[in-house]
């Protein structure tokens, strides 16, 4: 069941695969750093044929169908945070997935109005 370069959590976990070998060996993204509350959502764009996306890119795209933050597709793809910024950063450049825009600083909420929430959570 197991060769000898391959180290297995278990039997239904499958072998232990390295972050690097996900982002094929890259440990930054090329661009900006897509922040860790920025909301993606699908272009609806078909890759070119060019274009090869890994099993975990295509799962993020199909996740990024609806908008997500980074922080939320890492929590569910159980993938480090940092590979999930890399992966998305490519998916950004092939013009896969867009940032929504954000809301204008006026419409934002007070931030003592949050601080009072989350004071009144912190009680819960």
């Amino acid at each position: 069941m197991e060769s000898p370069r391959e180290r297995w959590v278990g039997r239904d976990a499958g072998p232990v695969v390295r972050p690097y070998a996900v982002t094929r060996g890259r440990t930054r993204p090329r661009g900006p750093l897509i922040d860790l509350v920025t909301i993606l959502v699908a272009t609806g764009r078909v890759p070119g044929d060019r274009v090869w996306l890994s099993r975990e890119q295509r799962l993020l795209l199909d996740l990024c169908r609806r908008p997500s933050t980074p922080a939320d597709l890492a929590s569910e793809t159980d993938l480090p945070f940092r590979v999930v910024q890399i992966l998305l950063e490519d998916l950004h450049q092939y013009g896969l997935i867009e940032e929504m825009p954000q809301a204008a600083p006026a419409e934002r909420p007070d931030p003592r109005i949050l601080m009072r929430v989350l004071d009144e959570l912190r009680r819960l």
